[in-house]
């Protein structure tokens, strides 16, 4: 078994930022005249979200009170992200910004240069936890009702072929606790409106409950438990929900799988009665589409959900879940 799970809330591994990026912002560091939010005019708190997980949150929880600038653009790959001047200088002049510390090493750098005052990191809304960061595969089951067991040691993601996971939001539980983390904030610095955003959190969580259950009975009774992906991001659910991920590439989207790996994925979907390989939309796709062409299976999309594009199998969090579940159930024979 290669999940393990670290209650030191860590930071992720990832790579330094580059120099350039770094003089720009010290360059930019003490200006700004520009709004913190495309469009805002000085009404209600401004928050700048890193990508689309984190704008969600911001977006459903803050509602009318709360004007949020997305710093990943639709379309773009969150772990490339290179931010420009501009969004720099928005970042220092907002009220809030909400990321996910480690994911992107140009907004980690612009954030900790940064000026502004109320910073929330949601890996510290959540225990983070430690799967396998290259070749290999996450089994999944729940712990207990709330999904946690022991963690054993700060320095358990440093061991080799592990490293700390970052795509929480894939499993609606922890990502309802992110959400509760992100409204505290909010109410706390807003706390004219605490009352809303109280009421806008439970009913999100509400929505992630009922997500979660979802999940959980559409994926009880399956033919095979076992799924492989393009890119290894779905660990947190498949330890949800109990099945078994396998990985095309680890958890950095742009690795690339040996011949060795390959080879062996093929007996994997052939003893384990895999069906469909998936692939996702905002990376590419060729390597998905020629392991499934060699071994004879079908392809489908489990999205990441890193993004929201015209390509999304839905306008939101909610809806592209549900998509995913449905490519799910299909691809390991759900009764």
């Amino acid at each position: 078994m290669n999940v393990r799970r670290s209650r030191s809330r860590s930071r992720i591994a990832a790579p330094v930022a580059a120099g350039a990026a770094a003089l720009g912002l010290l360059t930019l560091s003490a200006c700004g005249s520009s709004n913190a939010a495309d469009g805002k005019d000085g009404d209600g708190l401004s928050v700048v979200a890193s990508f689309y997980p984190m704008q969600f949150l911001a977006e459903e929880i803050g509602g009318e009170y709360v004007s949020v600038n997305a710093l990943t653009k639709p379309g773009v790959e969150p772990h490339d992200l290179e931010l420009k001047p501009r969004q720099i200088a928005e970042l220092g002049e907002s009220d809030m910004v909400l990321y996910l510390g480690g994911l992107q090493p140009a907004v980690d750098e612009a954030v900790e240069q940064s000026s502004v005052k109320k910073k929330v990191d949601a890996a510290s809304l959540t225990d983070l936890d430690v799967h396998s960061a290259g070749d290999g595969h996450d089994h999944g089951g729940h712990e207990d009702e709330h999904g946690h067991e022991e963690g054993h040691g700060e320095h358990a993601e440093e061991e080799a072929g592990e490293a700390t996971d970052p795509h929480f939001w894939l499993d609606p539980v922890k990502y309802a606790e992110a959400a509760k983390g992100v409204g505290k904030a909010l109410q706390k610095a807003d706390p004219d409106h605490a009352a809303d955003y109280k009421k806008n959190t439970a009913a999100l969580v509400k929505k992630l409950e009922a997500l979660d259950k979802d999940f959980e009975d559409g994926l009880k009774n399956t033919d095979t438990k076992t799924f492989i992906t393009a890119h290894s991001a779905f660990g947190y659910l498949a330890e949800r929900y109990g099945l078994d991920q396998e990985g095309v590439s680890g958890l950095d989207p742009k690795a690339e799988p040996s011949p060795a790996r390959m080879k062996e994925l093929q007996q994997v979907a052939k003893e384990e009665k895999v069906s469909t390989i998936f692939f996702e939309t905002l990376a590419s796709d060729k390597t998905a589409k020629t392991l499934a062409a060699d071994a004879g299976l079908k392809t489908d999309v489990l999205d990441p959900l890193e993004g929201i594009t015209d390509k999304s199998k839905g306008a939101d969090y909610i809806e592209v879940m549900h998509a995913n579940l449905t490519a799910l159930e299909k691809a390991l024979g759900a009764k």
